[in-house]
């Protein structure tokens, strides 16, 4: 823990709505408890409140500022929550901690932390393009830079760093000045560029004292001019720098917390393109507008096609589309106006409870090209599963999210309620069938002209094992009454030796040695605890040599381990939410909520979907 994690002397105090804004605050202090504001402070109390706010009226005691200095978190529509804050009695937090000397560092230190800010990129206004070191006409690493502050009173100093680059130099707009500010150079290139575009692109930086200058040096480009020496600032920052998983609540270790931080960045890079959202159930907007939420701003809602085309044209940006709920006409209306779309569905950790009883989830997939269950042509996950590299440290990764997944018995839906005990079996080899919803889009475009439905995967089953033990287990959305696919009951226990009711799958796939499917998740969460799985149908992971494939698809050739196939479609493809924060989480924190039922009550909508779901299901026929 950095020595700047010490609680100040004195009862520490924040403003009730600083609270609700960072709830994690208090972890950025240890055990230290954190009290709202006395009406008359003592000589020891002390305020927090973040730079650039003012004390209550009438407050006479110590004011301790909060700023997160260079490593601001990115903005997710109305909710930035730091990861890295600095905290010091001085009007200036970062100036002060820079002003005192610096820690000695080991160079290997330095060059750890240093290649970990490159990696989360960190800093700069958001929404500025990135294209990398090319777009400068240079390799990276090659250029000379000089930095137009775009501020006229500053044309005699940036003169003099123009003399000293040389004639070579290239010359790039700050990347901090205001939007509408002009260059001063006339050989200023046009554009406004990420700061991180220039520090790839740079071999040194001639530039002023200032936000990109301090980046450059953090980042350990050389950089020209009256600006510290960069390892001397990175150590002295570090050294003094409180780091806290906001989700988690507790101290983190600084390159994790730069980690967390890059990793939102990113996420808020990719939700800037959402112009707007279709298909969207009533019950899932909030939960939907956090995760696509950028520092624009939540996504707009549309009611339909058209509606969602116009709004996309205007601002410039994309449709991400619920993939089942997709309105008539949007691909060809989307596709006339050159507005992209991004397919959206649930992910593969999805929540504690059911989407059809209007639970949101934490997870989503959002993919460019097609929902990733429809095996027509290759989705985005498709295309990583064929290409993606996954290092050492990724695959080790992915072991460890296996071994969490099998240790907590966790799947897509994670219901509650006891397994039964399947008889024994001496013998026969035990199968699991998992029932799906007939008529769900996975099942309409990634089944086979044979096996279409749950009567037709019981009996190629059997006809297929006729000496197996065979357990059927519906599918729980079929079971509530929400969707279709119910096997009349004398004919499933016809075919299947027993019929599961409303069973927890984790606990079946420790009783089985196979698993066969249509195109159910259940397949790959089989894989994932080493049974064999026989996929009747063509589901995403199918086809790279780890499952038996009766309806083949010719072009995934690519052979996965188990560990590969998970590292990608659990870790590189999805995003995840956290329900409590609503702020990108990785799976493992996901995996960690789901032992809390406060993060999964659903509230007054789910309660009112489980009651209909009773009703439906006694009411309507092929209901559960």
């Amino acid at each position: 823990m950095p020595a700047g994690s010490a609680a100040p002397a004195g009862r520490l105090h924040a403003p009730k709505a600083l609270l609700r804004r960072w709830p994690h605050l208090p972890a950025f202090f240890g055990e230290a408890p954190i009290l709202p504001p006395p009406a008359i402070p003592a000589a020891d109390d002390v305020l927090m409140i973040p730079v650039g706010a003012a004390p209550p009226a009438g407050w006479g005691g110590r004011v301790l500022r909060l700023d997160p200095g260079p490593f601001a978190p990115p903005a997710l529509g109305g909710r930035e929550m730091p990861a890295i804050l600095f905290a010091a009695e001085a009007a200036d937090p970062v100036a002060s901690i820079l002003a005192q000397p610096a820690p000695p560092l080991a160079p290997d230190v330095l060059r750890r932390w240093q290649a970990a800010l490159r990696a989360a990129r960190l800093g700069g206004p958001p929404g500025l393009p990135d294209p990398g070191a090319a777009a400068l006409g240079c390799a990276p690493g090659e250029a000379v830079l000089v930095v137009d502050p775009c501020d006229p009173a500053l044309a005699g100093a940036v003169a003099a760093l123009v003399t000293e680059a040389g004639e070579r130099a290239v010359t790039v707009r700050d990347p901090f000045a205001p939007t509408r500010a002009r260059p001063i150079l006339p050989e200023t290139r046009p554009g406004r560029l990420s700061p991180w575009t220039l520090i790839d692109a740079a071999a040194r930086i001639h530039a002023l004292p200032g936000a990109m200058a301090r980046l450059a040096a953090l980042a350990g480009i050389p950089v020209a001019g009256p600006v510290m020496d960069g390892d001397a600032m990175l150590g002295a920052l570090v050294a003094a720098a409180r780091c806290v998983d906001p989700i988690r609540r507790v101290p983190v270790p600084f390159e994790e917390a730069l980690a967390l931080l890059g990793a939102w960045r990113r996420q808020e890079a990719e939700n800037r393109r959402i112009a707007v959202c279709v298909g969207m159930s009533f019950w899932k907007r909030r939960r939907i507008a956090s995760a696509l939420a950028s520092s624009l701003g939540p996504p707009a809602f549309a009611r339909g096609a058209a509606e969602a085309v116009a709004t996309a044209a205007r601002r410039d940006g994309a449709i991400a589309v619920w993939a089942s709920r997709a309105p008539r006409g949007l691909v060809d209306q989307a596709a006339r106006a050159g507005v992209p779309l991004l397919w959206v569905e649930d992910g593969f950790i999805r929540s504690a409870g059911l989407g059809a009883g209007f639970l949101p989830g934490a997870s989503l997939t959002c993919d460019r090209r097609r929902p990733y269950y429809d095996p027509r042509a290759p989705s985005d996950l498709e295309v990583l599963l064929a290409t993606a590299e996954v290092p050492p440290e990724l695959r080790a990764r992915a072991e460890a999210l296996r071994a969490a997944l099998i240790a907590g018995g966790i799947t897509k839906y994670n219901l509650s309620g006891a397994a039964p005990v399947l008889p024994a079996t001496p013998g026969r080899r035990r199968i699991l069938v998992p029932g799906q919803v007939e008529d769900d889009l996975s099942i309409r475009l990634g089944a086979s002209a044979e096996v279409r439905g749950n009567l037709d995967l019981l009996r190629a089953v059997r006809a297929a094992a006729p000496d197996a033990f065979i357990a059927f287990k519906p599918h729980p959305d079929v079971e509530a009454g929400y969707r279709r696919g119910a096997v009349p009951e004398a004919e499933a226990r016809a075919l299947a030796d027993v019929v599961l009711a409303r069973a927890p799958i984790a606990p079946l796939l420790d009783q089985v040695e196979e698993v066969h499917t249509i195109t159910s998740l259940t397949g790959f969460e089989a894989l994932l605890r080493g049974r064999a799985v026989t996929c009747w149908g063509q589901p995403f992971y199918a086809g790279w040599g780890l499952t038996e494939d009766r309806a083949p698809i010719p072009r995934r050739r690519r052979r996965l381990s188990v560990d590969e196939l998970l590292a990608i479609a659990l870790i590189l493809y999805p995003r995840y939410l956290d329900p409590v924060t609503e702020l990108p989480c990785t799976p493992e924190q996901l995996i960690e909520r789901l032992r809390e039922p406060r993060a999964w009550s659903g509230g007054l909508a789910a309660w009112l979907r489980r009651w209909q779901g009773r009703a439906m299901a006694r009411l309507l026929p092929g209901r559960g």
